[in-house]
C-alpha cells in the first residue's frame, strides 16, 4: 500500500523534498549575507553600549568640574539636632559658630472652652487680625463644623481652626494664626470678638497699670547724674551702678515679661591710670614803687616723688542686671552679651518674682572696660492682645526666637533664619542655654561618591573597551564581578574590534591620561591619583595582578577618606585645574579625561559615525536580500512547475501504458 499514488495528494517522486533541498542550495548566498546583517546589528550593539559608557564616563568627569561640582557644596552639622540646625548653600564659608536657643518663634492658638458640638452660630461677618493684616469672613449661620470649613477655606493661609475632643458629646474650639512672631498677634473684631468672649476663648483685659512703660529720666532713674541719661537711653560707665523703680508685684502664675534692650561699649584698652598731681601754684612778678622795681624771687615748693598706684585688675562680669525686692532681697537677671548695637532682651517675672514685689532694676556694672546703656524698657503682659482682650486658655502666645550666637543675641519673628549668615539657613527647633555648635564644611561624602561614580564608569569603560580590542581570553578573567552567564556572554565579544584603531586608541589613552601627574598650586606634592589612593595598584598589599596591566583603577578608601579630609582643595585641582587665570579649568584628570572622549561621544561622535556606517552596511545587504528572495522565490516556482509537468507527463504515459495494455489483451481475447 506504501507505493500506492493519489494525483495531488501524493508525490510520486517526492517533489517536495527534491524542490526542498534545490532551493537549500540556491540560499546559501541569501544566508550568507543574513549573517553578515545579524554580524553588523551584534557590532552596532557593542558599539551603543561603548557609546553609553563613553556618555556615562563624560558626565561623570564633567560633574567633577562643572559650575555644579561637589567641591563647592557645603554641610552644616549641628550638634543637638532638636535644638538647632542648618542648611548651607555654595556661597557659605567653612567654620564653626556656637548657639543658643533662649526660645523658639511661635503663633498665637487659643482655645475655647468645651463646647456643644450641635451648637449653630449666627450669621455675620467674623473679623480677624494677624498683625496688620485683616481677615473678615461673611457667615450665612450655621454649626460649629460649617463655621470650620468656611474659616479654613478662607483664612488665606493666615488663620485656621480645628477641633479637640474633650469628652463625649463636647469639643473646644481651637483657632490659630499661620504666622510666627511677636508682630503677628491673633486679634477679634466684631462677631468674631463677641463668639471668642462667648465661648470662653478670651476674656476682657483688666488692663493692669503693670502693663507699662518704664520711664529713664532724671527724675526717675538713681545713681547717675544726669548727663548720662539721653533720649530715654541709661548709660552706665565702668564701676558704677544705678537703680530704676518698678514697684510691681509679681504674682506665681504671672504672664508679666521685662523688656528692655542693651548696648556695650567696650574699650579694649588699660584702664585710666590719673598721672601725678600738679602741686601748689606760686604766683610770680614784681612790683615798682616811686621808680624802683623789685623782682619777686621764684617760690620753691618741694614735693614727694610721684609712685603710680598699681594697675586696676581687668573685671568682665556680664551680670550686670538685677531684680531689688521690698523684702530686702534681690535676684540676678541672666548675662547680658557685648553688642555695638541695642538688642533685645526679655525676662519672665515669675520666674524671678514669683510673689514679690519688684522695688527696681538695678544696673551694677562692675567691669573696669565696658560701660553698659540700657534703652526701651517696658513691662508688659505677652498674651494681652490689641483688642482689648487676653487669651483663657492659650495653647501658644506669638513671640519672636531669639538665638545667641558667639553671644550675639538676634531676635527674628520665624524659626527658620536666613539673614544671619551667609548663605547658611538656620532652623530652630527648641530651646537650650547649652552652647551648640554648628560646623559648616565642605560636602565630603558627595566628593567621595563622585569620585566613586567616576572611578566606576572608567572601569566599565575600560572593561568593555578591553573585551572589543582585546583576543586575549584573560581579558575577561580579570573582571571578576561578572558571573559565569555574563561572561560567556562577553566571550562572544571577545576581539570584535581589535583591528578597529579609533577604539584601540582611545584605551591606550585612556589609560595614559588617568596615570599621568597633574600639579597642584596648594599642594605642590599632590600630583596624581594614586597620591590619594585611587591607582592601578591601590591595595598594595596583595602584590602583583597582571589584571592592573589593563587599566583598571581601585580605590583605597582609607586613604581616599584622609585626603579628602584634609587635601580637599588640591583635590579639587587635581581633577580639574585653572592655569591661566581666566576662571576656566584647562587641565586635570577629569577635565582631560572628558577631553579625550568628547569627540567620541553625541549624535555627530565617532561612536555614532561608526554605528551609522554599520547601519549604511545593514540597509545594503537588507536590500540585497530582498534582490535574493524574489530571485529564490521565483527560482523555487519555476521548480515546481517543472516538477508538476514531469509528474503529468509521466502521469499520461502511464495512462497510455495502461490503454496499449488491454488494447493487446482485447485482440489476445479476440483470437
Amino acid at each position: 500500500m506504501s507505493d500506492i499514488y493519489v494525483p495531488g495528494i501524493r508525490s510520486r517522486f517526492n517533489t517536495e523534498q527534491i524542490v526542498e533541498d534545490l532551493m537549500t542550495i540556491e540560499r546559501i548566498p541569501r544566508n550568507r549575507v543574513q549573517n553578515n546583517i545579524d554580524t553588523l546589528q551584534l557590532q552596532k550593539g557593542y558599539l551603543q553600549e561603548v557609546g553609553r559608557r563613553v556618555s556615562s564616563l563624560g558626565e561623570s568627569a564633567r560633574f567633577l568640574f562643572s559650575f555644579q561640582n561637589p567641591f563647592h557644596d557645603r554641610i552644616v552639622q549641628s550638634g543637638d539636632d532638636s535644638v538647632i540646625t542648618a542648611t548651607a548653600n555654595r556661597q557659605a564659608s567653612e567654620q564653626t559658630l556656637r548657639f543658643s536657643v533662649k526660645q523658639t518663634a511661635q503663633a498665637d492658638r487659643f482655645l475655647s472652652q468645651p463646647l456643644d458640638e450641635r451648637m449653630r452660630l449666627e450669621a455675620g461677618t467674623y473679623t480677624f487680625t494677624v498683625g496688620n493684616d485683616e481677615i473678615s469672613i461673611p457667615f450665612r449661620g450655621g454649626t460649629l463644623r460649617d463655621f470650620v470649613d468656611i474659616l479654613n477655606r478662607r483664612g488665606r493661609d493666615k488663620i485656621s481652626a480645628s477641633f479637640i475632643s474633650v469628652q463625649s458629646g463636647t469639643r473646644s474650639l481651637l483657632i490659630e494664626s499661620r504666622e510666627t512672631g511677636a508682630g503677628a498677634r491673633l486679634g477679634f473684631a466684631g462677631d468674631a470678638k463677641d463668639l471668642a468672649l462667648n465661648i470662653g476663648m478670651m476674656q476682657p483685659n483688666p488692663g493692669s497699670e503693670a502693663q507699662r512703660s518704664i520711664p529713664i529720666n532724671e527724675n526717675t532713674v538713681r545713681g547717675v547724674s544726669n548727663t548720662m541719661i539721653n533720649d530715654g537711653v541709661l548709660q552706665v560707665p565702668v564701676q558704677t551702678s544705678a537703680s530704676i523703680p518698678l514697684n510691681i508685684t509679681v504674682s506665681d502664675n504671672s504672664p508679666l515679661v521685662l523688656r528692655l534692650e542693651t548696648r556695650t561699649n567696650v574699650d579694649s584698652n588699660n584702664a585710666v591710670i590719673p598721672g601725678p598731681p600738679p602741686g601748689p601754684s606760686v604766683p610770680s612778678g614784681s612790683v615798682t614803687f616811686g621808680g624802683i622795681t623789685i623782682q619777686n624771687e621764684p617760690s620753691s615748693a618741694p614735693t614727694p616723688a610721684w609712685q603710680a598706684p598699681p594697675v586696676p585688675v581687668r573685671n568682665d562680669d556680664m551680670s550686670v542686671l538685677t531684680l531689688a525686692f521690698s523684702d530686702g532681697t534681690s535676684v540676678k537677671l541672666p548675662a547680658i552679651s557685648d553688642s555695638g548695637n541695642f538688642v533685645p532682651r526679655q525676662y519672665d517675672l515669675a520666674d524671678f518674682a514669683r510673689g514679690k514685689t519688684i522695688v527696681s532694676l538695678n544696673v551694677e556694672n562692675a567691669n573696669t572696660h565696658r560701660e553698659v546703656l540700657i534703652g526701651n524698657a517696658e513691662i508688659l503682659d505677652p498674651t494681652a492682645t490689641s483688642d482689648g482682650l487676653r487669651p483663657v486658655n492659650a495653647v501658644s502666645t506669638a513671640r519672636d526666637a531669639i538665638v545667641s550666637m558667639e553671644g550675639l543675641e538676634i531676635s527674628r519673628s520665624t524659626n527658620i533664619i536666613d539673614d544671619l549668615i551667609p548663605g547658611v539657613t538656620l532652623n530652630v527647633r527648641g530651646v537650650s542655654e547649652r552652647q551648640i555648635d554648628l560646623n559648616v564644611s565642605a560636602n565630603i561624602p558627595a566628593v567621595k561618591d563622585a569620585i566613586i561614580s567616576f572611578v566606576g564608569n572608567y572601569n566599565r569603560l575600560m572593561a568593555e573597551l578591553n573585551i572589543l580590542t582585546r583576543r586575549d581570553d584573560s581579558v575577561i578573567d580579570d573582571i571578576t564581578y561578572m558571573s559565569s552567564d555574563e561572561a560567556s556572554e562577553m566571550r562572544e565579544r571577545l576581539g570584535v574590534f581589535s583591528t578597529d584603531s579609533a577604539l584601540v586608541t582611545l584605551r591606550n589613552n585612556l589609560q595614559r591620561v588617568i596615570t599621568a601627574p597633574y600639579p597642584t598650586h596648594l599642594e605642590r606634592e599632590l600630583t596624581l591619583l594614586s597620591q590619594i589612593g585611587v591607582s592601578t595598584n591601590a591595595d598594595r598589599a596583595s602584590g602583583y595582578d597582571p589584571s592592573r596591566l589593563r587599566g583598571y583603577l581601585q580605590i583605597n578608601e582609607r586613604e581616599l577618606d584622609a585626603a579628602l579630609e584634609t587635601k580637599i582643595t588640591a583635590i579639587r585641582e587635581l581633577f580639574a585645574n585653572d592655569t591661566t587665570g581666566d576662571l576656566l579649568a584647562d587641565t586635570g584628570v577629569a577635565f582631560n579625561v572628558d577631553a579625550l572622549i568628547r569627540p567620541f561621544s553625541g549624535s555627530a561622535g565617532i561612536i555614532s559615525l561608526k554605528a551609522n556606517a554599520i547601519d549604511s552596511r545593514i540597509g545594503q545587504d537588507e536590500r540585497r536580500l530582498v534582490t535574493i528572495d524574489r530571485q529564490l522565490a521565483s527560482k523555487e516556482q519555476e521548480l515546481r512547475i517543472q516538477y508538476a509537468r514531469m509528474e503529468a507527463a509521466y502521469a499520461q504515459m502511464e495512462r497510455m501504458s495502461s490503454s496499449l495494455d488491454n488494447f493487446s489483451q482485447q485482440n489476445r481475447g479476440g483470437r
